[in-house]
């Protein structure tokens, strides 16, 4: 089945291609992979630059069978590549079992999201894609090929975050730990200052902490603190004598209602409940921002920090919120947080592209010095080049997509730019 593009969540990108493939299949799909000079794979949307586009064969895995095989005794789940992170967290619960983290939204797509090295919070945490053990995808003939972390080492390592620039990923197998119960509580009126001082101690306070701000004063107006559930009923919240408790639901734009955000207050829920900050109940319609994310190595987080606030008044009329998480560093070729524990800053720009990107190239300039890494699919306008230099293993992985795709099948414009232009 196929129809038209269109355009993705955000609508700041209409497809170059005619239409999307929905394969029921993965026969159907071998047959469109094999018989496409080019294919990308369209996850759920939410990328918010070119990187899933293509003048070749567009493709949709939202039609293949919804495959979450959950093996109790191995701690794993085997999960399609259409599935989306809502759905996988419910049936993996049913099972007594949990992934370690979620990201804040739980509408996109597993192989998406991991292909990006998109993440969730938290100083022990890693991104999302550190819970991979295999990666199964097709080659450019149409071929089946699985990748595992045990047995394949290196390549494997090349082969999670890899920008779907090496097949497509029709299923990943990811490791489980037991199910666990968490609160949520928000504080409010952090000064910049205090996190300045108190740096390692407040992303520290929590499972899972993301501070908010709009930088129109030197101040996160928010902190959700995502905590595991101790034994008892009432167990008490969190010592953090930084920020005062929040006396109602928050949303972390500031102004909007907190109605699809995830329960606050400190009431207690399954983890898939509380980890994101939007529930799963809620669809969300197409987006009205643009996002940009760079992510820093620790030690530079609080410099970091220093360098944004400085244009606060430069990114005041476009930015709506900005939110910063901690990420555990990890061993994946691509992964923003390769080798290094990371500060993650995130930003939600109004939606327009004229007046953001201009911001966003202040914004990097602040950053120069700091090995920012932008993230994968969202707007940035840092020089091929000097990304690719921030990436120790580049190399190895350009010699991997030329060994298992050396007709660039999977590279459309924007990865050919960023990966072998200057």
């Amino acid at each position: 089945m196929a129809d038209g593009a269109g355009s993705n969540w955000a609508g700041n990108i209409v497809f170059s291609a005619d239409r999307v493939h929905r394969p029921g299949t993965l026969d159907a799909l071998r047959t469109i992979v094999a018989g496409s000079p080019r294919v990308r794979v369209l996850g759920s949307g939410h990328s918010f630059n070119r990187i899933a586009d293509t003048d070749g064969a567009l493709v949709s895995l939202a039609g293949l069978p919804r495959t979450v095989d959950v093996d109790t005794a191995a701690g794993t789940v085997r999960v399609g590549g259409g599935v989306r992170y809502a759905e996988l967290a419910r049936k993996v619960h049913a099972q007594g079992l949990a992934l370690h983290n979620m990201a804040s939204l739980p509408h996109i797509s597993v192989a998406g999201s991991v292909a990006t090295g998109t993440h969730g919070s938290g100083d022990g945490a890693g991104s999302l894609a550190t819970a991979v053990r295999a990666v199964e995808l097709l080659t450019a003939d149409g071929d089946p090929l699985t990748l595992d972390r045990e047995k394949d080492g290196e390549r494997f390592a090349g082969s999670v975050v890899a920008l779907g620039a090496l097949g497509v990923v029709t299923s990943l197998t990811l490791d489980l730990v037991p199910a666990f119960e968490m609160r949520q509580s928000v504080r409010t009126g952090l000064p910049l200052a205090v996190l300045e001082e108190h740096f390692d101690a407040i992303t520290s306070a929590a499972y899972s902490v993301s501070l908010f701000t709009d930088w129109r004063a030197p101040r996160f107006g928010q902190v959700w603190l995502k905590r595991l559930a101790g034994p008892a009923p009432d167990s008490p919240e969190p010592d953090f004598p930084w920020a005062a408790r929040a006396t109602e639901a928050m949303h972390p734009v500031p102004g909007m209602a907190a109605t699809h955000c995830t329960e606050q207050h400190g009431v207690p829920g399954p983890w898939h409940a509380r980890l994101p900050h939007f529930r799963a109940e809620f669809t969300p319609s197409n987006g009205s921002e643009l996002q940009s994310e760079y992510l820093v190595p620790r030690q530079h987080g609080v410099a970091a920090l220093r360098a944004v606030a400085e244009l606060g008044t430069v990114m005041a009329p476009v930015l709506q919120v900005c939110e910063v998480r901690t990420v555990a560093a990890d061993g994946l070729w691509l992964s923003p947080a390769e080798g290094r524990d990371t500060v993650a800053l995130h930003f939600t720009w109004i939606k327009d592209t004229a007046a953001v990107v201009p911001v966003i190239r202040r914004l990097e300039a602040a950053l120069d010095g700091l090995d920012a890494r932008p993230h994968w699919g969202k707007v940035f306008t840092t020089a091929p080049a000097e990304l690719r230099g921030r990436y120790p293993r580049m190399a190895d992985f350009l010699a991997l997509r030329g060994s298992l795709d050396p007709a660039g099948k999977f590279t459309n414009n924007f990865l050919r730019r960023l990966l072998f232009e200057d």
